[in-house]
Order: C-alpha cells, then sequence, then structure tokens
C-alpha cells in the first residue's frame, strides 16, 4: 500500500529487526533521524506501555502528520531482583555504559541464585499513531533465566544472558529468524500488525 513508518529509535540493532519483522508490510521503516526529527523525548513513564506512548506521540508531534510514527519501550524484568531493571533496562549503571558492563553486573548480583529462582522477561510494549491521530497499543514478553555467563554473538543488550530453556540458548546464540520469531519485540510488532491491517492501513497477513 506504500506509506512510511517512523520508528522512534537510533538503536540500529533494534531497527534491524523491525524492518525484518514489518518487511511484509509494503510500508517503509526509517528512524526518526532518517526523517529528520530531532525533538527530545522525555520518558517518564512507570510503564513500558507509558513510555511507548510517551515516544510514539513526542515523534508524531514533531513530523509531518503523514507518517505511522511507532515506538517501543522495552526490557529485561528478573523476577529475584524485584524486577530490576525494567523501564530502566537501557538506563541501567548509566545511559552510556557498554551492556558487557551491565550483563557481568546482573550475573553478580544472582550469585548464588539457583536455577529455579533465576526466572526473568523481556518484555516490549510498542505504540502506534496513525496520520488521523488514532492510538495503538500492543505489549508481549518472552519467558527465560539469566544465565551464568555471556554466550553467543547475535542479538545486542542483554541477549547474551538471557536464557531460553525451550531451545536450550541465550537470545545472542539463536539466529535472526529464531529470534524474531519468540522474541517480545517480534510478538508485539506481529500483534501490531495485525492492528494496523484491521484498521485498513496494511493488507498484508
Amino acid at each position: 500500500m506504500g506509506g512510511r513508518i517512523v520508528f522512534a529509535t537510533g538503536n540500529a540493532g533494534k531497527v534491524k529487526e523491525i524492518q525484518m519483522i514489518l518487511e511484509d508490510t509494503g510500508l517503509q521503516v526509517v528512524t526518526m533521524k532518517e526523517a529528520g526529527i530531532a525533538t527530545k523525548i522525555e520518558e517518564n513513564g512507570t510503564t513500558f506501555a507509558q513510555n511507548a506512548l510517551i515516544k510514539a506521540r513526542t515523534v508524531a508531534a514533531a513530523g509531518t502528520g503523514q507518517d505511522i510514527v511507532m515506538a517501543d519501550d522495552s526490557g529485561l524484568v528478573v523476577d529475584a531482583l524485584g524486577g530490576e531493571p525494567g523501564i530502566y533496562s537501557a538506563r541501567y549503571l548509566g545511559e552510556d555504559t557498554p551492556y558487557a558492563v551491565k550483563n557481568r553486573n546482573l550475573i553478580e548480583r544472582l550469585a548464588g541464585v539457583p536455577d529455579e529462582r533465576r526466572t526473568a522477561r523481556f518484555v516490549c510494549a510498542i505504540a502506534a499513531v496513525l496520520p488521523d491521530g488514532k492510538e495503538l497499543l500492543c505489549e508481549a514478553a518472552i519467558e527465560g533465566r539469566i544465565g551464568y555467563e555471556e554466550r553467543g554473538d547475535h542479538g545486542f543488550g542483554y541477549d547474551p544472558i538471557f536464557y531460553v530453556p525451550e531451545y536450550g540458548k541465550t537470545t545472542a546464540e539463536l539466529t535472526e529468524e529464531e529470534k524474531n520469531r519468540i522474541s517480545h519485540r517480534g510478538k508485539a510488532l506481529r500483534l501490531m500488525k495485525e492492528e494496523l491491517r484491521r484498521h485498513a492501513y496494511i493488507d498484508c497477513k
């Protein structure tokens, strides 16, 4: 059907995943930077859903009004740490702190915690603001455990320490196709595709 989705992110790994999952929509997926939008976003929500909506609304207000604007807020929720890092996943230990440092810190904090109590999940909320002002929101999760060491070279962020028992691998050891099929972001994007189809913005299956 043509058209464009402006996604409120500058994360290259995330953009690659999103483009792969949405490639059958017929819509071009571009980043804020590619769309020429440089607005500042204040993520002051208390849930993934609230932050996703804040991002999408802010970018939509700064855009042309002709694009579908999407934003996601996602993160890692570790049960034994009271839900940390949660909505602060990207800012955990500081926004510019390498994920190798963040991952090592989480593993160290879980020292001595047995397998059955290392449960965790990746959560993703995706919000969309349509050209007519209508707002859509989808949320999904993938369940797993925190591993004892970093494993795998694929993915990004916390993927090397997020172990998926059904696959016997971390999400950084999965292929792109496997990860997109089961990941929190993949599930949420497919739900969003269904919502866009229901509102007649796309006609893919």
